[in-house]
């Protein structure tokens, strides 16, 4: 039997961009229903057990406020809660993994206490509703608007969620394939994006590969050894033709020179390039106490999954890409445990708070992406593909900043990494829009970026952007009694709501010109 719920804003995804998304719309007086899957709000950050990995501009006034707010909580949760050295936890960069890949390498449940902390305010003033375990099946429509959106409850049950504004904040699109939404999967062809990385033609089954994380400690002495998982034989003798090998071993494909690399576990000297270091999530030498190990994060090339795509396949399909995903991480682990020789290797479910110890959800690098008012290339921001020390396109209808490579994981159709240079770029308010249905707002990796450009606005800090962008859109269209496309196309609407993000939420529309146009190595 179903029953029904009303909102002024439905966020269907409570990843990164969902949360900031909710965030933005409370602030700004409109009651938010927040849905997610899993048991876990935060996505990348939580669920899909990956520490963020951010611009080197991530520590300066840039950032904007609502994400500089959650990096700052994350560092009050560890000084509160852990016994920290006197060395750390007078550091007021603290970094509590001390992992390579970021300056603020935590464990997931870091970022589970203080997303609800942020939340907290707004779910008792009522305006921020969470149905945890509720899962889009169905979405009505009437013309260009989504009139609802069907969830599956814990039991099983339907319940009928209505809203004026729908946010897609799923981490596959979910929404736009319910609502017939014209999207695009897989990549664009250089045919028509003109991208110099596209490949030649479309190929909608060209995905990046997907990662089933998991955490874990080393205790030497021990055997905490798995059973031998069901398809390990074939992860052992297994070679994609751009590999240099089977990928249960140490060596691997450097993204961008794409030479063939070693890398071991584990080093001699501190600092060294190893796996362990790499995103570790704890560092024990920063805790007082003998009961501390150091825990790490396995997101590494060893599991990237390519072998079969997640969207525009049937069910079937699809399910045994999950399920390969995750029997290619528990071979990983097991090939460690055994033939590399360290039986020490513990998972850590409490980490990621499941009965496995693999997080709850695969990493989803790419979604569905929306047929946007605006969409980004590779023109755009890309430093091969624009005119020499240009520095990235410049947006009159900015909503943010971001900046990452261009990093696109090996694919589901034999392509190998396409890693490249792009400039710190900005995040047009036309590529959350879509040309058609007029209350449906892009606020996660399922906005107007292509194949290529996905692999630059992908990552948390982004991804926070833009969702705090959608929700501020959904609750300024609500004030204004106007709608995304006139936001934008009307000049006046366009700077107040852009005065919206930056006077009320503190966004940063645009990098300083020395930045825009600097280039990262």
């Amino acid at each position: 039997m179903s029953s029904e719920l009303h909102a002024e804003v439905l966020i269907v995804g409570g990843g990164v961009g969902g949360v900031a998304a909710a965030l933005a719309a409370a602030k700004l007086g409109r009651t938010v229903i927040l849905t997610e899957p899993t048991e876990w709000l935060g996505g990348q950050l939580t669920s899909q057990a990956v520490p963020p990995d951010e611009n080197t501009w991530i520590e300066t006034p840039l950032t904007a406020a609502g994400y500089a707010d959650f990096r700052r909580r994350i560092r009050r949760y560890y000084r509160d809660n852990y016994p920290l050295t006197a060395h750390a936890a007078a550091d007021p960069h603290l970094n509590p993994g001390l992992g390579h890949v970021s300056r603020l390498c935590h464990e997931p449940r870091a970022a589970v206490a203080v997303i609800y902390q942020m939340l907290a305010p707004w779910r008792s003033a009522g305006r921020v509703t969470v149905l945890l375990r509720h899962e889009p099946t169905a979405a009505e429509t009437a013309g260009d608007r989504i009139t609802a959106v069907t969830l599956r409850r814990p039991d099983g049950t339907p319940i009928i969620v209505t809203a004026d504004y729908i946010l897609d904040a799923t981490e596959l699109g979910d929404v736009l394939a319910l609502a017939e939404v014209e999207h695009v999967i897989g990549a664009e062809g250089q045919d028509t994006t003109g991208e110099p990385h596209a490949p030649a033609v479309a190929d909608p089954l060209d995905q990046q590969a997907i990662s089933w994380c998991f955490a874990i400690e080393h205790r030497p002495g021990e055997d905490h050894t798995i059973d031998r998982p069901t398809g390990y034989d074939f992860w052992r003798t297994e070679m994609a033709p751009f590999w240099p090998g089977p990928q249960l071993s140490w060596t691997d494909v450097e993204p961008i020179s794409l030479r063939t690399r070693h890398r071991p576990l584990f080093v001699g000297t501190p600092g060294g390039d190893d796996l362990w270091h790499y995103r570790r999530i704890l560092a024990a030498g920063q805790l007082t106490g003998p009961e501390f190990t150091d825990i790490t994060l396995v997101n590494w090339p060893q599991i990237d999954y390519w072998q079969k795509p997640l969207l525009g396949v049937d069910e079937a399909t699809r399910t045994a890409a999950l399920d390969g995903a995750r029997d290619l991480s528990l071979s990983f682990l097991h090939w460690m445990q055994t033939e590399a020789g360290y039986p020490g290797l513990r998972l850590r479910s409490d980490v990621t708070g499941t009965s496995d110890g693999l997080a709850l959800a695969p990493y989803i690098r790419e979604s569905r992406r929306i047929h946007a008012e605006f969409t980004i290339l590779e023109q755009h921001v890309g430093v091969t593909a624009r005119p020499p020390g240009a520095g990235s396109e410049i947006f009159a209808d900015s909503v943010g900043i971001g900046h990452y490579r261009i990093d696109l994981h090996p694919s589901t159709a034999g392509r190998t990494y396409v890693d490249i240079e792009s400039y710190p770029f900005q995040i047009p308010l036309g590529a959350l829009i879509p040309r058609r249905v007029d209350n449906l707002i892009a606020a996660g990796k399922c906005i107007g970026t292509t194949h290529i450009t996905n692999g630059c606005y992908r990552l948390h800090p982004v991804e926070w952007s833009v969702g705090e962008a959608a929700g501020a859109l959904a609750a300024y269209c609500l004030d204004r009694k106007t709608a995304p496309r006139a936001v934008r196309s009307d000049v006046i609407e366009l700077r107040e709501y852009q005065r919206v993000l930056t006077g009320v939420l503190g966004v940063t529309l645009s990098w300083p010109e020395d930045v825009r146009t600097h280039r990262v190595y």
